[in-house]
Formats: structure tokens, sequence, C-alpha cells
């Protein structure tokens, strides 16, 4: 006696989009193209790793950029700017941030420096010996320095405060604005809810754009794909204000709109933010020091 594994016969595979006689056809698939990935949301997400410099009060981190700023703002010249460029980069890992999370938040930051950098170059003044002429075009060792010391104090400037609003938590800042500098709590949670609210934002304009592509409207060139922004920010826009209008009653009825409201979590200071100030104020009196042996000190609006 034959098994059933013997008696069954093998059934044809229907072709997807093809079907029988008298039965309608399977609907399509719609097809995404690869430009339509998922977009990472993650990287508006703060770090959470438990090091020392991501535990610090937000405010220390804020006075920490702010210190590290005055170190290259005050002068535009090459010594400051690299050597404080040269003491974030090796300072970097403390922040808690890994080599690709490092990667993703800061890969415009070479791009703007270039541009900056190039621009400077181009519109400076003419200084020096002749580098390069072809037509209109003239570099010049002086104008060649001063872009390059622009483009180096670019990524000396923004690389603290991307790398500190990578670990900074906007509840957490919300507190210490409030207990520390003592700012409205109307005006501070309303900028906290608002925050909360950008990757839910961001998720929305992918669900949107994926909705005019599955019904065909979707853009297939660089032209069609600006004219598409508008209606999709429209359709978000609309979205977004009547989400603020039940979040504000609701936080209304919460109690978030009278004067005096208990705090649930308490914002402190401790050693290690004292550490952070301090470190702060050396790095940019190394730098300033740095340029003032070099000679290079230049003081801007003098």
């Amino acid at each position: 006696m034959n098994s059933p594994d013997h008696n069954t016969t093998a059934q044809p595979t229907p072709t997807p989009g093809a079907g029988t006689a008298g039965s309608p056809a399977a609907p399509r698939a719609v097809i995404l193209p690869r430009s339509a990935a998922p977009v990472q949301v993650d990287l508006l997400v703060p770090i959470r790793r438990r090091t020392a410099f991501v535990r610090a009060n937000p405010l220390s981190k804020m006075a920490l950029a702010f210190i590290l700023m005055c170190g290259v703002l005050f002068s535009i010249d090459i010594v400051s700017a690299s050597v404080m460029l040269a003491l974030q980069v090796l300072l970097l890992p403390l922040t808690g941030l890994r080599i690709g999370a490092m990667l993703k938040r800061l890969w415009f930051l070479p791009g703007a420096a270039l541009i900056a950098a190039w621009a400077t170059t181009i519109l400076a003044e003419k200084t020096g010996d002749v580098l390069v002429h072809i037509g209109p075009l003239l570099i010049t060792t002086g104008s060649l320095a001063s872009g390059t010391a622009i483009g180096v104090r670019v990524l000396a400037l923004a690389l603290p405060g991307v790398a500190i609003a990578s670990t900074v938590d906007p509840t957490d800042l919300a507190d210490a604005l409030v207990q520390k500098l003592h700012l409205p709590e109307r005006f501070v949670m309303s900028a906290l809810a608002a925050t909360r609210l950008v990757t839910l934002f961001t998720a929305e304009w992918q669900t949107l754009s994926f909705a005019r592509r599955a019904r065909g409207v979707g853009p297939d060139t660089l032209l069609r794909r600006l004219g598409g922004v508008v209606p999709v920010a429209f359709a978000l826009l609309v979205q977004a204000i009547r989400r603020g209008t039940r979040l504000a009653m609701a936080m209304e009825g919460r109690g978030f709109g009278t004067s005096r409201r208990t705090q649930l979590r308490q914002s402190r200071f401790y050693a290690r933010d004292a550490v952070i100030v301090a470190v702060g104020v050396l790095m940019s009196a190394a730098a300033i020091g740095a340029a003032v042996a070099a000679g290079t000190w230049n003081l801007i609006l003098t």
C-alpha cells in the first residue's frame, strides 16, 4: 500500500497577478523604492549610557558648551581652533557616544566646515603670495590661512554642541531650567511637550509619504519630489494643530497651567558637574594660551 506521500501530486504555483478563468486577478503589491527606507528617528533620542558625563546636570553641560565656544570665538586663528578641536576629539569618548553613534550625528560637520573654509578662502582679503590665479579665482597664502582657520573653527564650535545635545534628556533639562534658573513653568513645559513630539512628526511625515506613493501620486523625479513636499507639509501642519490643541487642553486639565506646581524629580548639582566646568575652563585656557604663545592670537573687532 502506497503511503500518502507517494500519492500526492505537485500543484503548480500560481503566478502573482494571474487569476484563474472567471476569477479576478490577485491584487498587485505596491513596491516602494529604495529611497523610501524608514527614517532613522533614533538620532533624536539622547544617549543613556551610565557615564559621568551623561549623568551630569544639563545646565553644567550647557555651561561647558558655552565655555568651549568662548575659547575659539574671540579670535580667528588656526592655533587656538586646532588646539581646541584636538582636545575635544581626545575627550569625546568620555561623553558616552559610541563610534557608530558619533558618525551618525557628526556626518554633516566636515561638509559644513569645508563649505565655510572654501567661501572664506574665496572672499577673504588677498594677502601674501599668490597660490592660484585662474580668471576671477584668486587664492593667496593669507586667504588660504583665513579659510583654514574658519573651517577648523566651525568644527571646534559645532562639535561640543552636537555631542552635548546628544546626551541631554529633555525632561532633565526642563527640570533644571525650572528649578535652578527659575524659568516660567508654562513655557518650559510647553517646549518639553513640543520636543517630545518631534519624533512623532518625523514618523508621520514618513507615513504620509508612503500613503501618497501607495496611491500612485508619489514623486518620481526631483522636481515632482520638491513639489510633493507642499501637500505633505500641509497635512502634517493640520495634524500638528489638532494634536497641539488636544495636548494643551490635556495639560491644562492636569494642572500644568497653575502658578506653582510640585516637582516629582529634583535637579541637583554634584561634584562631577564642577569637574566638567573646570575641564572646560582648562581647555579654553589651553587653546587661548597656545595662540598667545604662538603669536597668532587675533582678537576680533580690534
